[in-house]
């Protein structure tokens, strides 16, 4: 049996918004332990470099994510290498019990698990997952050096993954679902001025395959649906020696809210709602980062969620 730890405030999450959290409450004066099931940073530890925090451009997405974790420790901040299975609320003690490879019980919690990649649902995703199947460019691009790529989707995240990818690839062909780019000009731009990126809208991926069938191989066919939504598509099969190609998802996140389902209210894609200060509908458990709804996810808005989530976690735990 695992040994209970207890804490005044429990930080799940160490991404922007969790870390955030972790130095904000430190300076409340409380010494909040942060959960992380992966690497610290969060999803910028797969960004090759952003552009747009605040007074440190052009700063890798694994050296921002470094310099929070380094920053919460100095204070006091304390660590926990660990994937939560529950969490549930005594509503006797109005105390939170979180249940992972170790037990915690809290009297507070700062939820910021983020969101995954949304998968697309062609056939061959799921199969050839880290075998011509990636969501992640500066994770994986190295194995397409000097090979064609396949980008899903017309947003942000897929014309950032598409810009880096031609930094690498022989040819990049973005696959957009739409008869336009949904990405904000700027990077929409970078995308089409690319000579080597094709654009390719009105086009969705069918299946990814492998030789006769077989998903113990590499794919080698990638069949495409072309044309507008409604008519009759054109049917499409792009054959390529297996190993010279891959297909980079980037079509959105899902927020990782499973865990406080029972204990917040969603919005219709599945997102906390919260009010201003974090605070969601059960005292003591405030939400922070990409799993909340909001009108817009960068870094910068998670740290300010997880800031503002510290500051009413300790005026909460003040008032018990």
């Amino acid at each position: 049996m695992s040994l209970l730890r207890t804490h005044e405030l429990v930080v799940i999450g160490g991404g922007p918004a969790g870390l955030s959290a972790a130095i904000y409450a430190t300076r409340a004066g409380l010494t909040p332990v942060v959960i992380e099931s992966g690497s610290f940073g969060g999803q910028i530890s797969t960004t090759d470099e952003l552009d747009n925090y605040p007074g440190l451009d052009n700063v890798g997405g694994v050296e921002l994510g470094e310099r929070m974790r380094a920053h919460a420790e100095r204070l006091g901040a304390e660590f926990s290498y660990d994937a939560i299975k529950s969490i549930e609320l005594d509503a006797g003690t109005a105390t939170f019990r979180l249940q992972g490879e170790e037990s915690y019980e809290a009297s507070a919690v700062v939820y910021a698990a983020g969101a995954s990649p949304r998968k697309v649902g062609f056939v061959g995703e799921n199969a050839y997952l880290g075998r011509g199947v990636s969501y992640c460019a500066t994770c994986d691009g190295m194995f397409y050096r000097g090979k064609q790529v396949f980008v899903v989707g017309g947003g942000n995240t897929a014309c950032e993954e598409a810009t880096y990818l031609a930094r690498l690839a022989e040819k990049v062909t973005l696959l957009v679902r739409k008869d336009h780019l949904r990405a904000m000009s700027s990077l929409a731009n970078s995308v089409l001025e690319n000579p080597k990126i094709e654009v390719r809208y009105l086009t969705s991926i069918v299946e990814l395959r492998g030789r006769e069938g077989a998903v113990t191989s590499l794919p080698d066919t990638i069949v495409l649906s072309v044309g507008e939504a409604g008519a009759t598509p054109h049917i499409e099969e792009l054959s390529f020696a297996p190993g010279s190609f891959g297909v980079f998802v980037a079509v959105g996140r899902e927020p990782r809210s499973e865990l406080v389902s029972d204990l917040v209210d969603l919005d219709a894609d599945g997102y906390v709602l919260t009010n201003d200060s974090m605070e969601t509908r059960t005292p003591g458990l405030f939400c922070a980062g990409d799993v909340r709804t909001k009108p817009l996810r960068q870094v910068v808005t998670a740290a300010s969620d997880g800031a503002v989530a510290a500051v009413s976690a300790a005026t909460y735990l003040s008032r018990l």
